[in-house]
């Protein structure tokens, strides 16, 4: 059993307060969430709506259709009513929709003059939408005082109680208005705790575990959440958080930060990524190790500043000027968002070279459950510090190795002199002009390295059928509707999704032959959220396979399960 509940209305009517408030409920009674978030580049008016689906299953996508409208203003009503499920009903308060509305659908709750004839602030009226949610799903107020707790202002007082109060009003109100349109109550199971986390916290909590101790950022839709939720956390882990006043600044601040012995970290998205492109370079030559969070958005310049796209793939892959390594991840859940970011900072100390991860608007805002996220998180610090360091008899920052991995001291830790240099240098970190050091450096920092990096990439997985017959490809993103879209043709055709989420270096064949399963399903369609394909075209590079079917979606908006069936439909006649 399932349903999904979209509440729309202009910025500034507290629809996230609203789904956030139902999400974390559903959540800690035991359901499988999924939300996400389509909202306007302004600070009040527009129209926005916050999604959440929620079953007794795992759910990883969206649908098109809603059981529940929440509707704050007319607007919402306009646009939305087709989308209603069958069966499905609209609550809305008539003062805020300003006219009556005549059908089965329609169930008018006065949101606000409950709160009045309570005698609270009008600004509690959303409390009151969120209690007849619950009433009409059948499910109890009082665990919501947790919830209050950890979402409105605590130090006013008695505001939980108020906040819970007008909630049990506003049930109230839709049972006994409507005792006969109450839905079927979804079964409970309120001991099966589950975290709710959305890309971006993700992506914090990756860098948290993988030993970040300072993060500098200029604000940016959508990477601002990961410095939001950094922030959050940085007195109790001892994290710096630094606004930089631009991206140049965050890049370099990162950069010297790393120089200077603590793992460091920037996020942005693609306009700052631009201006981070020539910081990526000095990290690239001085080997110093960096991690860039990318959280794409469309473009080109300022494009859809709130939505979603995949359109930065070639452009973190070709960013920076001269050639070297680096390595990109696309984490397709939150939990890859974390384990991938944590793998992050432990290759870009191991072989001092710039990471990046990238994710874009839909994976940054979507939230999802998880039972918890499994497996071992490894840390492993790669620096030469005190006593190692202060017993070699010599130190070249820069010395020629079999792996291209040169000896990484901390600046001041000891009586060898550590020197760095953008400009090409020797061995010893010294400026240079001739050819054959040249040759000796380009050949240690970037062929060496990248052989061996290879060999840390991991291979796409491959969900569904094990011979598949119809296969779709995705990277990034795309991974939870894909994944959905398999399951519910999995009884009409012989389906697998191909999965990747560490792209670059491409992953070898060597762990999991994929190419085999590629060359061998007889239709494969690669499904990208921009234009031109720009991963098919990574696929064709990289290994020479020519995906002879595209699905591109490059409206800002995600793929939904209905509308990624229907394109699927399409193709197969």
């Amino acid at each position: 059993m399932e349903y999904t509940i979209r509440i729309g209305g202009e910025a500034g009517q507290g629809l996230q307060l609203i789904g956030g408030l139902l999400a974390k409920f559903l959540s800690r009674r035991g359901y499988e969430v999924f939300t996400h978030q389509d909202y306007m580049s302004r600070i009040r008016g527009g129209h926005n709506f916050y999604q959440i689906r929620f079953s007794d299953q795992p759910v990883t996508a969206s649908r098109d259709l809603v059981d529940i409208l929440v509707a704050l203003d007319l607007t919402t009503i306009e646009i939305h009513r087709k989308s209603l499920s069958p069966g499905g009903l609209i609550l809305h308060d008539p003062v805020l929709t300003e006219q009556p509305l005549v059908g089965q659908e329609f169930l008018p709750i006065p949101f606000s003059a409950i709160v009045e004839r309570l005698g609270f602030d009008p600004i509690m009226a959303n409390a009151a939408a969120v209690g007849a949610v619950l009433g009409l799903l059948g499910l109890a107020v009082e665990p919501l005082a947790e919830i209050f707790g950890d979402s409105v202002h605590k130090r006013t007082p008695g505001v939980i109680e108020t906040n819970l109060a007008v909630a049990r009003a506003g049930l109230a109100e839709i049972r006994a208005a409507f005792p006969d349109r109450l839905l079927t109550k979804p079964p409970e199971n309120p001991e099966r705790r589950l975290l709710l986390i959305n890309g971006s916290q993700a992506i914090g909590l990756g860098a948290l575990v993988g030993g970040c101790r300072f993060f500098a950022a200029y604000p940016m839709t959508p990477a601002t959440g990961i410095m939001n939720y950094l922030a959050g956390k940085a007195a109790r882990h001892g994290l710096v958080i630094e606004q930089a006043e631009d991206e140049i600044a965050a890049v370099n601040m990162a950069i010297g930060a790393s120089f200077a012995g603590v793992r460091a970290m920037t996020a942005t998205s693609g306009g700052g990524f631009a201006l981070m492109t020539e910081g990526l370079s000095l990290a690239a030559m001085t080997e110093t190790p960096l991690v860039i969070a990318e959280a794409q958005r469309p473009g080109p310049a300022t494009g859809f500043p709130t939505r979603t796209e995949q359109g930065d793939l070639n452009f973190v892959l070709h960013g920076g000027h001269g050639e070297f390594p680096r390595v990109v991840f696309t984490p397709g859940t939150p939990e890859q968002a974390m384990h991938l970011t944590n793998k992050a900072f432990h290759l870009a100390e191991k072989y001092q070279i710039p990471v990046i991860v990238q994710s874009d608007q839909y994976l940054a805002d979507c939230e999802w459950t998880f039972p918890a996220f499994g497996e071992t998180i490894p840390y492993q610090d790669f620096r030469l510090r005190s006593e190692p360091l202060s017993s070699l008899d010599s130190y070249q920052r820069y010395a020629d190795t079999a792996t291209g991995v040169s000896p990484l001291a901390v600046p001041g830790a000891s009586r060898h002199l550590v020197v760095a240099d953008s400009d090409e240098h020797d061995r010893d970190g010294h400026i240079v002009e001739d050819a054959a050091t040249r040759i000796e450096m380009t050949q240690k920092r970037y062929f060496r390295k990248l052989q061996l990096l290879r060999q840390e990439i991991e291979p796409p997985t491959l969900e569904g059928h094990p011979a598949p017959e119809l296969l779709l490809i995705g990277y990034g993103s795309t991974y939870g509707v894909l994944r959905e879209v398999v399951a519910q043709l999995t009884g009409k055709h012989a389906i697998a999704l191909l999965h990747f989420s560490e792209v670059y270096p491409f992953p070898p064949p060597e762990k999991f032959d994929y190419p085999k399963v590629l060359k061998h399903a007889a239709r494969c369609i690669c499904v990208e959220n921009n234009a031109t394909g720009q991963f098919a075209r990574l696929l064709k590079a990289e290994i020479g396979f020519d995906c002879p079917h595209r699905i591109n979606k490059y409206d800002g908006r995600p793929f939904t399960i209905e509308g990624l069936l229907g394109e699927i439909d399409a193709y197969l006649g």
